[in-house]
């Protein structure tokens, strides 16, 4: 790995260290473990089921935005989809979005730098819309304070992106352009990473697409706010779906903080804070918590465990956590 990866790595996992610290620090363990054990299965079952759809919605989202580039089959796009959110439960820092777009390039002959520039399209349009989502209830809820924010920090952030989503897909027609292009041609690496980037960002450009993307992307939250909605009946808690929407957005948020693997500490802390201002007990949210991220960690988990079985190791994966790492040529 680079030093630059290597102390993302360490600031994440000191970032996940802290979060679990605040958390156990507020928070009666014994209790929690009590709320786990009289926790109702069957909604334990209804939140994997919504988990399921969650998955399955954002692999076809991902395949929309690889259309114009590459028709990739759907189950084929869901095991490289698992691949990634595998090692991002094993890596810090949510690394595994590299490792998926080299499996997809390595198996697919699509440039890895392209099948970035389509993960980044996801990442801009969903931070876009878990602060509306965010926003809409804080209103709904008249929630103020800390979390109230929080949000508009993401907003804020979530402007930036979509902003400089747009920039960067047009850059090459802004004055000046051409004088950047012929600077950056005298480092023809950089160059043909830099189209090859934009060839993936330009996905957003496609009315179609992004109204497919739009769609989905509702379909993959409705999904993930619903299973929030299971998670508290598991363990006794009637949420609202403005409450459960907080909550899915709010720790959407939180996990964009560089964090340890699996967001672990970050998420959790999340949902205790959220749950205080919703007036839901601290072990109670606690306890939720832990079945939320516990399912979500065991079912990407064997998903993308088996996935690798049936598509097997890459060897040389670990250099997609190097940036100087060149791509390989391909015939």
């Amino acid at each position: 790995m680079s030093s630059g990866t290597l102390v993302r790595a360490a600031i994440g996992i000191g970032v996940s260290v802290l979060a679990f610290a605040l958390v156990f620090g507020s928070v009666d363990s014994q209790e929690t473990v009590d709320v786990l054990l009289h926790a109702a299965p069957g909604w334990i079952v209804v939140l994997a089921a919504f988990f399921c759809l969650d998955i399955a919605t954002r692999s076809y989202r991902w395949r929309r935005l690889l259309a114009p580039i590459q028709d990739v089959p759907f189950p084929r796009t869901l095991a490289y989809l698992l691949i990634g959110y595998l090692a991002n439960n094993v890596l810090p820092a949510r690394l595994g979005e590299l490792v998926r777009c080299h499996y997809l390039g390595d198996r697919e002959g699509i440039s890895r730098t392209t099948a970035l520039g389509t993960v980044v399209v996801e990442r801009v349009i969903d931070v876009a819309v878990v602060v509306a989502i965010a926003a809409v209830a804080i209103l709904v809820l008249s929630v103020r304070g800390m979390v109230a924010n929080a949000v508009l920090v993401g907003g804020a952030i979530g402007i930036l992106l979509v902003v400089g989503l747009a920039f960067m897909m047009a850059a090459h027609r802004l004055p000046g352009a051409d004088r950047v292009a012929a600077a950056v041609g005298r480092w023809p690496q950089v160059g043909q990473l830099a189209r090859k980037l934009r060839e993936g960002l330009s996905v957003a450009s496609r009315p179609r697409t992004l109204v497919e993307v739009l769609v989905l992307t509702g379909i993959a939250w409705t999904a993930s706010l619903l299973g929030f909605a299971a998670a508290g009946q598991a363990v006794g808690v009637q949420l609202t779906i403005g409450q459960a929407a907080l909550l899915a957005s709010g720790t959407a948020l939180a996990a964009a903080i560089p964090s340890g693997p699996a967001s672990l500490g970050t998420f959790e802390l999340a949902v205790v804070r959220i749950c205080v201002v919703l007036g839901v007990p601290d072990a109670t949210a606690f306890a939720m918590a832990i079945l939320i991220h516990g399912t979500s960690v065991v079912l990407t988990s064997i998903g993308g465990v088996t996935a690798l079985v049936r598509i097997g190791w890459e060897r040389d994966v670990l250099e997609v956590l190097q940036p100087e790492a060149p791509e390989r040529s391909r015939s």
